[in-house]
């Protein structure tokens, strides 16, 4: 990326994005497909029983950032692409158009624009290819970022080191001598993640923003020192610094964005840069 020369102290030097229901509206219907798509790998995949997967897929999001995450930490083993494949694989993408002003609006912005997201690179580049802003972020944070190489976590019952993944396994069935895989999966709304997406962008957080439609994520963002902003609604919640209806509307509720650069040329915006080549890791 080509540097911007500004004169005296800026405000804000980088914009965290969240995507799913935040570049895009909840109304796109892909969260609904989602969740249903997880539900149906958690039915013929885990087999797990089909009038426990509903209220199962929402306690564990709910108590673990996402199903995924509370699954693996459940025990249960499974390929993280294929679940990925599935999950996301078979979204409607199709309902999700370019969006020529919120491209218009990103490129105007000439702070580091950075995507964080607890999908993964595939999906993330569907998204953004879909809403013709694959080449507005200087790079994205996603599940592998934050994951590069899942490794054992310590069971604090017995202090044991519990199996990698696949470890415990015999010809598709669990060996009942093995302990247990329990993966923990790094990700949103855990502060942890947060901080650690912090520490791989390089960012100041107290001269960063972060848009998410999460609530418990907004917290988490304030928690880890970041300036906030909830997406997908007009009323603040905890730990929010502004909220949006829309993220179209980012000139009018935070002009602060671009009073950085004013008299700037906007031809010296971020030159391009093809999403798939920088998963920042």
């Amino acid at each position: 990326m080509d540097a911007v020369e500004r004169s005296g102290e800026t405000k804000y030097e980088c914009l965290l994005f969240d995507m799913d229901d935040t570049l895009y509206p909840l109304s796109s219907g892909l969260n609904l497909a989602c969740r249903k798509n997880i539900e149906e790998f958690m039915l013929h995949k885990l087999h797990i029983e089909e009038s426990e997967v509903p209220r199962m897929n929402l306690k564990l999001y709910r108590e673990h950032g996402t199903t995924m995450a509370g699954l693996k930490a459940l025990g249960y083993e499974f390929d993280n692409d294929e679940f990925h494949a599935y999950a996301h694989g078979r979204l409607p993408y199709e309902t999700l158009k370019p969006d020529p002003v919120l491209r218009n609006l990103l490129l105007s912005m000439l702070q580091r624009k950075i995507i964080f997201t607890n999908g993964d690179k595939a999906h993330v580049a569907q998204v953004l290819s879909r809403l013709g802003l694959e080449d507005c972020f200087e790079g994205i944070i996603c599940f592998e970022t934050l994951n590069p190489a899942l490794e054992p976590v310590m069971d604090p019952l017995d202090g044991d080191s519990v199996p990698a993944e696949g470890d415990t396994e015999v010809d598709g069935q669990a060996d009942s001598n093995a302990v247990s895989s329990k993966m923990r999966i790094l990700c949103k709304p855990s502060v942890e993640a947060i901080e650690a997406a912090i520490k791989i962008a390089d960012v100041d957080p107290s001269k960063t923003i972060f848009f998410d439609d999460s609530a418990r994520n907004i917290a988490s963002g304030k928690a880890a020192g970041l300036h906030t902003v909830i997406v997908g609604s007009s009323v603040l919640v905890p730990g929010a610094d502004h909220a949006l209806r829309s993220i179209h509307n980012i000139r009018e509720a935070l002009p602060e964005i671009w009073e950085d650069q004013e008299g700037e040329q906007l031809e010296q915006v971020i030159q391009s840069t093809a999403v798939e080549a920088v998963v920042l890791a």
